[in-house]
C-alpha cells in the first residue's frame, strides 16, 4: 500500500514543484538544473558504485559475508534510478542516499526490520548444543545422482 501511494504522491508532487521551480527561475533553468543534477549524480552513483563493488570483492575474500556491501550496492543502483526520473524530489532522495553515513544506517535500519532467514525455532547456530525438543526425522533415504 505505501508502495502505490508513493507512485501516486511522487510525481503530482514533483509537477508541483516543477511549476513553482519554473515560475521563480525559468523553464529553461529548471530543465538545465534536473539535468545538471541526474549528469552530476549518475557520476557520483558510478564512483560509489566501483568502490562498493571493491570493497565487496575484499569481503568476500575474507571470508566475511558480503551482505553489507551487496545492500550498499543496491542502495546505489535505487539512488541511480532515482536520478534517472526527472524531478526535485527524487534527486533528492537519491543524493541523501548517496551520503555513505547516511546510506549505512538506512541499511541497519532495513536489516533490523528483516527475517533472518533460518533463524526459525529449528535454527541451531554452528557448535550450538542440540535442542532435545527437536525429533530426529524417521524414513529411508537414498542417493540419486
Amino acid at each position: 500500500m505505501t508502495f502505490i501511494l508513493f507512485l501516486l504522491v511522487i510525481p503530482v508532487a514533483e509537477i508541483a514543484i516543477f511549476i513553482q521551480v519554473g515560475s521563480r527561475i525559468g523553464v529553461g533553468l529548471t530543465l538545465l538544473l534536473v539535468a545538471a543534477s541526474a549528469v552530476v549524480g549518475i557520476w557520483l552513483v558510478r564512483r560509489q558504485g566501483f568502490a562498493a563493488a571493491t570493497r565487496v570483492q575484499a569481503m568476500m575474500a575474507r571470508g566475511e559475508s558480503p551482505a553489507l556491501g551487496m545492500l550498499e550496492g543496491l542502495a546505489l543502483l535505487a539512488a541511480g534510478v532515482l536520478l534517472v526520473l526527472p524531478g526535485f524530489l527524487t534527486d533528492i532522495l537519491a543524493f541523501v542516499l548517496l551520503i555513505p553515513p547516511i546510506r549505512r544506517g538506512f541499511i541497519r535500519l532495513y536489516m533490523r526490520h528483516i527475517p533472518v532467514a533460518g533463524a526459525g525455532p529449528y535454527h541451531r547456530p554452528p557448535g550450538a548444543p542440540p535442542d532435545s525438543r527437536r525429533t530426529p526425522l524417521d524414513g529411508k533415504s537414498r542417493r540419486v545422482d
